[in-house]
């Protein structure tokens, strides 16, 4: 009978490049759960996530002479760029999937669409200025009416 293939370290990191650029769930040893992009992994299966947002949740009791309830929170942070040491990381489970691929956008006229404009082309209407339009002697073309 055949065996099953070994799942090793190469089978852990080729489902993870599956997931590059997908946003992730990831449980902590301390019960925190990061949600970021995945960026990058090592061979040691420490993370990169961008965007990362941790999020808590913690109960408290209720106040003195109120039934007993125990009220959970949901606490938020922005962390951005993160990188959780493999060692700590207890559970990943994809939140979201992959944005889609930007596709290639051509700039057409419109607002803020660039024109020739600039040296070396004449405006509309009336006589060129500058260096070479009959300015000062030496300076630039010949100017009109001053010959050497």
């Amino acid at each position: 009978m055949p065996s099953a293939p070994k799942q090793g370290a190469h089978g852990k990191a080729s489902k993870l490049l599956t997931l590059i650029d997908c946003r992730l769930n990831v449980t902590l040893n301390d019960r925190r759960n990061l949600i970021g992009t995945f960026l990058a992994f090592d061979k040691h299966l420490n993370l990169v996530l961008s965007d990362t947002e941790e999020v808590r949740s913690i109960t408290t009791p209720s106040p003195p002479g109120l039934p007993s309830t125990k009220v959970e929170k949901k606490l938020r942070r922005s962390l951005g760029l993160v990188i959780l040491r493999g060692e700590n990381v207890v559970c990943v489970t994809v939140e979201g999937p992959k944005p889609p691929k930007p596709t290639k956008r051509v700039a057409t006229g419109g607002p803020g669409g660039a024109t020739g404009m600039g040296r070396g082309q004449p405006t509309m209407g009336g006589p060129q200025q500058g260096l070479g339009a009959g300015g000062v002697y030496g300076v630039g073309g010949g100017g009109m009416g001053r010959g050497r």
